[in-house]
């Protein structure tokens, strides 16, 4: 079956159509998505603004019409941070809803980790042992662990790099106290839940998702993107704390310019780092592999799991 899965992040709107059958990897048959960037269309009450409330309709009704041009048959349609935590975020999918006829759901951080986890584990198979998996979004970290499809612990915390670009940086360059504050604060919040996953012991594989790791990993050596989804890369973390006193010196003009760093993300790549950093020296990993498959695929593979149990009773 052909099915659209439509992701409203914290920093894109992003319609994937995949072709999806049981017991097989979903297939990618056309993509198309617009930077709506929601985790800075805030106002100080923590309200999505009405621009920020009338690019997620207007991308909401062009996604429908492109699925319903590609043949889709189902349509998936999810929100994560950037609208969970919003305080008007019934009233912007409510709005979303009259104006579309598209529900869109809304993740909770566990159920967020729990599906980034579960795209993770197919991909890597069970050779991959004890897996824990980290996803930095625009509004949120999500980290996930265990030895099973369904991971032991999954848990959400507000330390995406649009959300701490928006509250520590202002739009404008940070000075060094800056930096020690937030590095401090990045550190503080995710050792405090740190032995959740700790406590079941090392990890036999570390891997991470997301555009912000896919940038870092670029930015530090790792292949291009037209290479392949199947090219091993990783995220060594030696490497990129050699880089982070060299991103923080950049303008946003000049991060623009380096490999993998999209112009709409650029502002974004000093705090990702930070958080990525901070994952891998607190849980003492040297390096995290990258994963192509994130939530949309967790996404898929559950609905897929679904309707097999429903054909089987």
């Amino acid at each position: 079956m052909r099915v659209g899965v439509l992701d409203i992040g914290s920093n894109t709107g992003h319609l994937l159509v995949v072709d999806a059958h049981g017991g097989a990897a979903p297939l990618p048959a056309y993509s198309h998505k617009e930077p709506l960037r929601l985790a800075e269309h805030l106002d100080d009450t923590g309200a999505v603004t009405r621009d920020g409330i009338d690019a997620l309709t207007a991308f909401t009704a062009g996604a429908l019409v492109v699925a319903e041009d590609k043949g889709c048959e189902d349509m998936l349609a999810f929100a994560t941070s950037a609208v969970r935590d919003a305080s008007n975020s019934d009233a912007v999918l409510g709005h979303v809803r009259e104006r579309t006829g598209v529900d869109i759901g809304v993740l909770s951080g566990e159920d967020e980790a729990r599906l980034t986890f579960l795209a993770v584990r197919r991909w890597f198979g069970w050779s991959a042992g004890r897996l824990a998996v980290f996803d930095i979004g625009g509004g949120s970290l999500e980290i996930a662990g265990g030895a099973d499809e369904a991971p032991d612990v999954a848990w959400s915390m507000p330390l995406g790099a649009a959300r701490l670009a928006r509250t520590w940086f202002g739009g404008g360059q940070p000075d060094d106290d800056t930096i020690r504050r937030l590095r401090k604060e990045i550190r503080a919040q995710i050792a405090r839940d740190a032995g959740n996953l700790l406590r079941a012991g090392v990890p036999d594989r570390a891997a991470a998702t997301s555009k912000t790791f896919r940038s870092l990993a670029r930015i530090c050596g790792a292949a291009p993107s037209g290479d392949g989804a199947l090219v091993p890369r990783s995220l060594p973390c030696a490497e990129l704390s050699e880089w982070i006193p060299k991103l923080v010196a950049m303008s946003t003009a000049e991060l623009a310019d380096l490999p993998g760093v999209s112009p709409s993300r650029a502002h974004q790549i000093v705090p990702g780092a930070l958080v990525a950093e901070a994952c891998m020296d607190i849980f003492d990993l040297t390096e995290l592999e990258i994963c192509p498959w994130a939530l949309r695929e967790g996404v898929i593979l559950e609905r897929l799991d679904q309707l097999s149990v429903l054909a089987g009773s």
